[in-house]
């Protein structure tokens, strides 16, 4: 410990707070220059991916209609199909999955670059060893990657909407789609603080980088996968019925369940279809059968924002929880270390 020098008043509640903050801002920085590289990257990507969906949505587009329009004046079959498919659908469905996915390269960087590289090469004690609260070094390699993370998959997520919704004619993918469900809402983002929160934890249970990174790419996956799957129930979904073999629906549904009505009950696993032969053969199956009708259960697309929000919240929670144990599993490895 230094001696204040003679003369220097004690550092006073309005003192301490100035220097908390230059030593909050320093490291801050200190991260900035420590990954500035990765970055770089992001920035990279982000304006790539967005000058690619202008690209395709104000030159690419309008080719692809005027070719389509030139085969349906030929007389050509499919077009909408062959020209749609063939070059816009096609590229916005692959930004829209790079997008989508980008939260498996955040798990990634949190669980090798940005925290496990630093434990297991010391650097992080060495900052602690500084005057840097581990809570402090903590809160900064989470704030200033969340901080790029929000700004960046924010603008990606308002351009892609803006590129999906200009040409919807040229594209055949529904609102429900791995390519553009999660890369036009909330969802997206949730996941990758979500990711970046689980690579951290992973990061500080296995103090490894490289086993860190693959962890966390494989927990973060499997909560999208196992998210998923539950994602239709987020929501109460419609159930229409009909007295023949067709439910009229509205059109870009998401339909979950398709089946026949047996004595008015719901049966998912027989198909109208079973009963063949003439009409009367067929009526009289059916009437054999029970069957009065179909039914189809289905998530319109007004539905759409409130999946989306339901499951946001869904994951920022996971996303709150992976972060509380992160600051709890290092506050008390690092009070081991220093009764140790």
């Amino acid at each position: 410990m230094t001696a204040v020098a003679a003369g220097e008043a004690p550092a006073g509640p309005a003192r301490r707070s100035g220097a908390d903050g230059r030593t909050a801002w320093g490291t801050a920085r200190t991260v900035l220059r420590l990954h500035r590289t990765a970055l770089l990257v992001w920035t990279t990507a982000v304006l790539a991916l967005s000058g690619w969906l202008v690209w395709l949505t104000e030159f690419a587009a309008k080719e692809q209609l005027a070719a389509w329009k030139a085969c349906e004046r030929a007389g050509q079959d499919l077009c909408d199909t062959t020209i749609g498919g063939a070059g816009y659908s096609e590229s916005l469905g692959w930004v829209g999955l790079l997008i989508s996915y980008c939260f498996l390269g955040v798990a990634a960087f949190a669980g090798g670059p940005l925290i496990g590289r630093e434990l297991e090469n010391g650097t992080a004690r060495l900052a602690w060893a500084q005057g840097i609260t581990p809570a402090r070094w903590l809160t900064a390699k989470l704030a200033v990657p969340a901080l790029a993370l929000t700004a960046g998959v924010t603008v990606l997520v308002l351009v892609y909407r803006w590129a999906w919704g200009a040409n919807q004619v040229l594209t055949y993918g529904g609102w429900m789609g791995d390519d553009a469900y999660l890369s036009r809402g909330p969802a997206g983002l949730a996941y990758g603080l979500c990711a970046l929160a689980f690579g951290v934890l992973t990061a500080l249970l296995l103090r490894r980088a490289l086993p860190a990174l693959a962890v966390s790419v494989a927990t973060t996956g499997l909560l999208a996968f196992v998210v998923a799957q539950y994602r239709d129930s987020f929501w109460p979904a419609v159930t229409r019925t009909s007295t023949t073999d067709e439910v009229d629906l509205p059109e870009n549904t998401w339909d979950l369940e398709n089946g026949v009505l047996i004595h008015g009950r719901r049966t998912p696993d027989i198909s109208y279809w079973t009963c063949d032969g003439t009409a009367a053969e067929a009526r009289r199956c059916l009437d054999d059968l029970g069957i009065t009708g179909s039914y189809t259960t289905y998530h319109p697309e007004s539905h759409y924002w409130p999946l989306q929000l339901v499951e946001t919240g869904v994951v920022l929670a996971v996303a709150a929880l992976a972060t509380a144990a992160a600051f709890l599993l290092l506050r008390r490895r690092t009070a081991h270390a220093r009764t140790a």
